[in-house]
């Protein structure tokens, strides 16, 4: 009824035919048809209700001779053909509907690459302002290699495009419109070129380097490689010594590229700054980790040539040579950097060198030279006091130089914390020279201490250093009254109150542990601390959560490194060790207590970070084992 009374009424007919069986649906579709044909959604529908692919066929071509210029018609109908079929229908299609980009498109997708050059330049003809056409011409010539042609497209696409006011925004240009599209698409040369022609439109001199250091941190967030290398490429051809720039160029081969891409953006920095040192020290050493030793040799030989008093530079060359076992070369390099390029480090390197090579005396001498240039330079004394306290016999002699050491020390350096303790842990263990009962020294040590905080005030690692040396003369009452006048005079130290967690009674380590959250809820230590405390309850889950934390917080703190590996080797899998060692390797931490104590103890000085990491963990586990 409703069909008789609208004749013309498109939904109506539809609506009649979807209440009907299929039979019916397909005579009232039919008299639809007859009634509007010019209906698509008509025609559509009822080949829908076909079930052979021939009756949708034959549906399609009667309603394409109705409609000629639908474009949705043209689509359903080349969707049923195969590759052959489909072009002779595009063919077709391109000529009744020339304004439909995505048909010659199509029809270029499924040509020869002759052919496919001239339908997108028939393309071109008819749709001037559209620059998917072009952007396809680009594509197609990349697919054939022909990189030089590609940059020359996308200039004349920007060029036409300008010609003919079709105005495209900078930003659909380089986002998820065209070049990171294009390099969606597997092709980095198109989205390089068109980075290099549309990447400078529209944005103000003076903030180009930030834009396109911007926009370059923006396509990487978007995992857009090419993209990214492509605008930090244009923008170091504009600006080819800013040092920023390199260094992101640097950053991204590193974590995107291959180890020839990163050594050619480094070689590149160098070139164009050759007094910055860092890019010739990267360089040298990735060339040295992949074994290339002579090529980082002469890799330095250049850097000695544009930097010949660089500290850096010396001791990088003097690294490689100590590293592959060349000692007497590393040696007449510190002899030459002392002579040409003299600083503090390069004297301690040097003492260092001899001491690992066991010849003390000659540490020692050299120490003392240094020590008589750069009086203040506080590691002098600290590894004078060590050499003599842990290389040499323990007697009264070698007591009394390490003191003296120690004293010279703190005249010139009272603000280094890590003298002060020095000085004190000596006075402590001063029976071991046989020289004092150990009441005498732990009496002097804490007289030591006394006057460090006296001289260093709201110091946490004075404070700590004292409370543990109560304890380890057993005094427990005065090293938890040590503890709450610390915590009063430095209520936010992580380390203190990572080291309250970890010693106060079991009954108490919930409280402690929430107070110390609540006053530092982002410090690494105190968040280790916890996960220690879920650790020794056994809830292995919420433990290994809470270690994550702490190495995500900063994983430049090896300790919490060392106690995760800890906690995995007594309570975790094999599986789940080697991944957290890997991620630590990756990390490359250089700090924490624990972790300095271990990676510079002399035998570890050439170990791995692995290694270190091991020998970290076992040194936790060791020291549970006794606790328990």
């Amino acid at each position: 009824e409703g069909c008789e009374i609208c004749p013309d009424n498109e939904d109506v007919w539809l609506e009649a035919a979807r209440l009907h069986p299929q039979d019916q649906a397909k005579t009232i579709l039919a008299a639809a048809a007859r009634r509007m044909p010019t209906s698509v959604q008509v025609y559509l529908r009822a080949a829908d209700l076909e079930s052979h692919d021939f009756a949708k066929k034959a549906v399609l071509r009667k309603a394409l001779e109705a409609n000629p210029n639908s474009v949705t018609l043209w689509k359903a109908a080349i969707d049923l053909e195969d590759a052959d079929d489909a072009k002779i229908l595009l063919s077709v299609a391109v000529e009744k509907v020339p304004h439909s980009v995505e048909m010659w498109l199509a029809l270029a997708r499924l040509e020869t690459y002759e052919n496919a050059r001239k339908v997108l330049n028939q393309a071109r003809k008819h749709l001037p302002t559209e620059r998917a056409v072009w952007i396809a011409a680009a594509k197609l010539e990349e697919s054939q290699n022909h990189g030089d042609v590609v940059d020359r497209i996308v200039d004349k696409a920007v060029r036409s495009l300008d010609k003919h006011d079709a105005v495209v925004m900078r930003a659909q240009w380089l986002k998820a419109k065209e070049a990171e599209a294009a390099e969606a698409a597997g092709a980095p040369l198109t989205s390089a070129a068109i980075v290099k022609c549309t990447v400078g439109r529209g944005v103000d001199d003076e903030d180009r380097q930030r834009t396109w250091a911007d926009d370059a941190n923006a396509a990487l967030a978007r995992n857009a490689v090419a993209t990214a290398r492509a605008i930090l490429a244009h923008g170091l051809a504009a600006f080819p010594t800013k040092r920023t720039l390199w260094l992101q160029a640097v950053d991204l081969e590193r974590k995107h590229g291959t180890a020839t891409s990163l050594d050619e953006v480094l070689e590149a920095a160098s070139e164009r700054l050759p007094r910055t040192e860092i890019f010739w020290l990267v360089r040298a050493k990735e060339k040295w980790l992949a074994g290339a030793v002579d090529e980082s040799r002469s890799i330095l030989t250049e850097a000695f040539k544009a930097n010949p008093d660089s500290e850096p530079v010396w001791l990088a060359a003097v690294k490689l040579e100590w590293e592959t076992g060349e000692i007497e070369r590393a040696r007449v390099l510190l002899a030459r950097a002392r002579e040409r390029a003299p600083t503090a480090r390069i004297y301690m390197k040097s003492a260092l060198l001899e001491r690992e090579c066991r010849r003390f005396d000659e540490a020692l001498e050299l120490l003392e030279e240094g020590l008589r240039k750069y009086p203040t330079f506080a590691k002098m004394y600290m590894m004078g006091g060590q050499i003599c306290s842990e290389d040499l016999t323990k007697d009264q002699i070698h007591l009394d130089r390490t003191r003296k050491f120690y004293q010279r020390g703190l005249q010139n350096c009272p603000n280094s914390v890590v003298l002060w303790c020095l000085a004190s842990q000596l006075e402590e263990r001063v029976a071991e020279y046989r020289s004092g009962s150990a009441n005498a020294g732990v009496t002097k040590a804490r007289s030591l201490l006394e006057l460090a905080r006296l001289k260093n005030a709201k110091n946490p690692e004075l404070w700590l250093e004292a409370i543990r040396l109560e304890r380890r003369a057993g005094n427990e009452k005065l090293a938890v009254s040590l503890m709450a006048r610390a915590l009063q005079e430095c209520p936010t130290s992580g380390l203190l109150l990572a080291e309250n967690i970890s010693t106060s009674p079991r009954v108490e380590q919930k409280s402690k542990s929430a107070d110390a959250i609540k006053r530092r809820p982002d410090d690494p230590r105190v968040i280790a601390a916890v996960a220690a405390l879920f650790a020794s309850e056994r809830k292995h889950e919420k433990a290994r959560k809470w270690y994550e934390r702490a190495v995500k917080l900063d994983p430049d703190v090896g300790d919490s490194w060392a106690k995760w590996y800890a906690f995995e080797l007594d309570a975790g899998k094999k599986e789940g060790r080697e991944d957290l060692k890997q991620r630590c390797v990756a990390a490359e931490p250089k700090h924490g207590e624990l972790w300095c104590r271990v990676s510079k103890a002399m035998p570890n000085r050439r170990k791995s970070t692995a290694e270190h990491l091991e020998a970290a963990a076992q040194n936790i586990l060791a020291t549970m084992q006794k606790l328990n």
